[in-house]
């Protein structure tokens, strides 16, 4: 018995990898202002919607009904890299000429410099927005990036030639950015500039269907004869609405009664909204085509059943409801991402899961998934039962927000001191929740109040039901939830919501 101890220990000490081969691969798919109405297994989506790639994976999956994971690029990805709510993440700022930014390595250590230490093998392919220093052999083992906060005067070239760093080195790329990333991931999964001996992350960010939302030549039309109805509250008024939507109108009613784009619709340029909306879905195909060209080649070199594979994005991007035609604001439009997860030898397949969830939550599963510790909180929970399960009781709020260009501290001093607000495109700070279908909103500029919508009866949030006696209790409820998640996270704002 003591000889066949020492020799486990002997195995254990000797092979500290040996486990590795259980530990599952993650690829993280991660698409930019992608709106659910363009993902074809989402019911809310046009009719003519086709990604028959992204609905397969769902079917070979999970397909939730809402993540929340942004109100805009860089605090999404943040949350992404931290596993914390905008207000706990220290030292992140913008700088200089937009989209310039920083944030100390030391106050704000990232997820997968911790994989790294604990085993795995790290990469990320694609856009990157959050700070000049993209983390390359910190964080990242390999690393394919379009570093847009570094190059500003290249930070527009979401559809074309890209100033991109591979491996540290900076490299001036042609082509269609969506096939490029793609195909720089189908090399990384079939083995190339990795360890093949390790588990993987793989972080793939998209940089479509964000504007200028150029889709490729060959996809170019598919959807031109396409019917486009117009959102019921496009245009004001928009009773029980707080009034900054008046500031936020971004489409005016164009001469033959077409919604245009901008305040003049007798601009040359003035772009139908119909035609807009066809061409950001003609973005889409670049994208699932990828997928389908992804989990073909896990399933050629034998890694599908290892791997989990999540499809999302950043945030959702509101598409003339409520006026809109950008993100940033708490309406689901706006914020909501479309969320698919697939791992059919270990969690449930062609399920629907009724739960909302928030960027740290898919934070706090990666780690729990992999047995990798990070040394801080993490703001989320573990989602593994609802993967195993999807109709799992899920008690938790699920909490979201919007904190401008501000993070860590900065944000509680703006909102205690009732310091002027950075409200980013006119749309004010906020903290929202959603439970039992129903969302509460709370606007932190002290003047635009306060928001409750039935999800269920009314998932266009046309009517605010704040003012509604009937709702007293759920209100108090909702606020109570808000308040707890805010103190659970330490919010140091949370004494201001009363």
């Amino acid at each position: 018995m003591k000889a066949f101890v020492l020799l486990l220990l002997g195995a254990l000490t000797f092979h500290p990898l040996a486990a590795d081969a259980k530990r599952p691969n993650i690829l993280f798919i991660y698409a930019d202002d992608q709106s659910t109405k363009t993902v074809g297994c989402y019911p809310e989506a046009w009719p003519w919607v086709k990604t028959p790639n992204l609905d397969a994976l769902a079917k070979n999956g999970i397909r939730f009904h809402a993540a929340y994971l942004g109100s805009w690029c860089m605090p999404s990805r943040a949350t992404m890299l931290t596993g914390r709510h905008p207000h706990g993440i220290e030292s992140m700022s913008m700088e200089g000429v937009y989209p310039g930014s920083t944030y100390d390595p030391k106050q704000c250590p990232f997820v997968p410099a911790q994989m790294r230490q604990q085993g795995y093998h790290t990469a990320h392919i694609g856009k990157w927005h959050t700070g000049t220093d993209t983390g390359w052999g910190r964080d990242w083992d390999h690393q394919i990036v379009w570093n847009r906060p570094l190059h500003q005067d290249n930070a527009g070239a979401y559809y074309q030639t890209q100033i991109t760093s591979i491996d540290g080195k900076e490299q001036t790329i042609e082509g269609y950015p969506a096939d490029n990333y793609t195909q720089w991931s189908l090399d990384y999964i079939r083995g190339k500039n990795r360890d093949a001996a390790k588990p993987w992350y793989l972080w793939l960010c998209y940089g479509s269907v964000h504007g200028p939302s150029t889709p490729a030549k060959r996809h170019k039309g598919s959807y031109k004869n396409a019917e486009v109805p117009v959102p019921a509250d496009m245009f004001p008024p928009r009773e029980g609405k707080p009034d900054y939507l008046n500031g936020t109108q971004a489409w005016m009613k164009g001469e033959d009664g077409q919604p245009v784009a901008g305040k003049n619709a007798k601009a040359k340029k003035a772009q139908r909204f119909d035609d807009w909306v066809r061409q950001v879905n003609e973005c889409v195909p670049a994208i699932d085509e990828g997928v389908g060209q992804l989990i073909a080649a896990l399933k050629e070199t034998g890694q599908y059943d290892n791997t989990l594979v999540i499809y999302t994005a950043d945030q959702g991007f509101a598409m003339g409801e409520h006026g809109f035609r950008t993100k940033l604001a708490p309406y689901d439009a706006n914020y909501r991402s479309p969320f698919i997860v697939s791992m059919p030898s270990r969690f449930a397949t062609g399920q629907f899961c009724d739960v909302s969830i928030n960027g740290p939550d898919l934070v706090a599963t990666f780690l729990a998934l992999t047995g990798v510790k990070v040394p801080w909180p993490v703001h989320g929970r573990d989602l593994t039962p609802l993967f195993e399960k999807p109709d799992s009781p899920w008690p938790h709020a699920c909490y979201y927000e919007n904190m401008g260009n501000e993070y860590g501290s900065k944000v509680t001093q703006t909102i205690l001191t009732g310091a002027k607000q950075d409200s980013n495109h006119g749309v004010p700070l906020y903290s929202a929740v959603v439970q039992d279908k129903f969302k509460f909103i709370h606007y932190l500029d002290g003047k635009s109040g306060e928001e409750l919508y039935d999800l269920k009866n009314d998932p266009e949030e046309l009517k605010n039901l704040i003012a509604d006696p009937a709702h007293t209790e759920r209100i108090a409820k909702l606020r109570d939830a808000m308040k707890a998640e805010l103190t659970r996270t330490e919010a140091g704002f949370a004494t201001a919501l009363k």
